[in-house]
C-alpha cells in the first residue's frame, strides 16, 4: 500500500454512542432554549393581562358603586327593596358573562407553548 492512502475507520460502538449522546444533548438544549423564549413571551402576556384586569376591576368597582347608588336613590320611592333584587340579578348575569369571556380567552391558548410542544411532538415522532 501507498503511504498516501488514508484509512477511514468507523467510529465504533463507543464513538457512535458518544455522537448520539452529543446530539441528544444538543437537542435537549435547543428545546430548553425554545421553551425559555416562549416562557418569556407568555410571562409578558400574563403581566399585561393582569395589569389590564386590575385596572378593569378598579374602574368597574367605581362605576358600579356610583351607578348603583344613583339607581337605588332614583327608584327607591317606586320599588322599595325590589330595586336591590333587580340590581343583584343584573350584576349576577354580568358576572357570569365576564367569567365566560375570561375562560374563552384562556382557551385561546395564549398562555401555552405551541412551538415547543410542536417540536417535542416532532422529536417524539422521529424517535418512535
Amino acid at each position: 500500500m501507498d503511504n498516501n492512502d488514508t484509512y477511514v475507520q468507523s467510529p465504533g460502538l463507543l464513538g457512535g454512542i458518544t455522537g448520539l449522546a452529543r446530539n441528544a444533548f444538543g437537542l435537549v438544549v435547543s428545546r430548553v432554549e425554545l421553551a425559555a423564549l416562549e416562557l418569556t413571551e407568555v410571562r409578558n402576556h400574563v403581566i399585561e393581562l393582569l395589569a389590564i384586569f386590575a385596572a378593569a376591576v378598579l374602574f368597574t368597582w367605581f362605576a358600579l358603586a356610583y351607578g348603583t347608588a344613583t339607581i337605588v336613590a332614583l327608584a327607591w320611592d317606586e320599588m322599595g327593596w325590589k330595586i336591590l333584587l333587580v340590581l343583584f340579578v343584573v350584576f349576577a348575569v354580568l358576572t357570569a358573562i365576564l367569567v365566560m369571556k375570561g375562560l374563552s380567552m384562556l382557551k385561546q391558548g395564549k398562555l401555552a407553548f405551541p412551538e415547543t410542544m410542536k417540536e417535542l411532538r416532532n422529536d417524539r415522532d422521529m424517535l418512535m
